[in-house]
C-alpha cells in the first residue's frame, strides 16, 4: 500500500456512513532498526495547515484555540486500529457524534450562516 496515494486526502466516513472529513495527515511512529508504523490519521484544518509548513500550522493552532478553546488546538486523530476499510472512502469504526469533529459546523451555523439574511 502506498500511504500517500491510498490514504491521504481521501474521504473518511464513520461507522454510520456519515462523512466526517478527509485525511489531512498521517501519523507514523519511528522505530529504530524497523520500518515506521502508522498509528493514526489526522482530520482537520490544523493537520492541513501543517502540510503547508510550520508557520501556517502554528497560526491555525492559535486560531483554533481562540475560537474553540484548547480542545480544538490539536487535529482530530483517528487511531489506525479504528480503520476498517480503505476503498473509495476510508471507513473508520468511530461514531462522529461522540467526537468534537463537527463542533465547527455547529459554530459556523450559529454564528455565521444563521446571520445571513435568507439563509
Amino acid at each position: 500500500m502506498l500511504m500517500i496515494r491510498d490514504v491521504l486526502d481521501k474521504q473518511v466516513v464513520d461507522r454510520n456512513e456519515v462523512k466526517i472529513g478527509k485525511v489531512d495527515g498521517i501519523v507514523a511512529q519511528l522505530r529504530e532498526g524497523k520500518p515506521p508504523r502508522i498509528i493514526a490519521v489526522e482530520i482537520g484544518s490544523i493537520a492541513l495547515a501543517r502540510r503547508l509548513g510550520p508557520l501556517p500550522g502554528r497560526w491555525m493552532v492559535i486560531l483554533a484555540a481562540k475560537l474553540g478553546g484548547e480542545r480544538h488546538a490539536k487535529p482530530h486523530r483517528v487511531a489506525w486500529s479504528k480503520v476498517r476499510d480503505i476503498g473509495l472512502d476510508i471507513e473508520v469504526d468511530v461514531d462522529v457524534r461522540k467526537t468534537a469533529i463537527f463542533d465547527w459546523q455547529g459554530w459556523l451555523r450559529d454564528h455565521v450562516v444563521g446571520r445571513i439574511p435568507g439563509a
